[in-house]
């Protein structure tokens, strides 16, 4: 299921890589990528947790927002999680 965002609301979103994550591997570097029509706040990482904060968006439509890491294991992967902008 998508989560749900009002085009109004400004929230936070977690990608947790903890359990892809090996024993004291860390995330050295992340990117988020957003479709065009929401807006990435900010973005931050802490822990194995990669927060993004989103704003905008257009009732209606669904946004994909990815997150890709490099970890200092060098290894890289990408999750894309889809919002559902609907107004609440």
């Amino acid at each position: 299921q998508n989560p749900l965002k009002d085009p109004s609301a400004v929230l936070d979103y977690v990608f947790d890589w903890n359990e892809w994550l090996a024993t004291g591997e860390t995330i050295t570097d992340h990117t988020i990528t957003a479709d065009t029509g929401i807006t990435v706040d900010s973005d931050s990482e802490s822990s194995g947790k990669v927060t993004v904060w989103l704003s905008g968006g257009t009732a209606g439509q669904n946004y994909k927002v990815a997150c890709l890491v490099t970890t200092s294991a060098c290894r890289t992967d990408e999750r894309t999680i889809w919002i559902k902008v609907t107004n609440r």
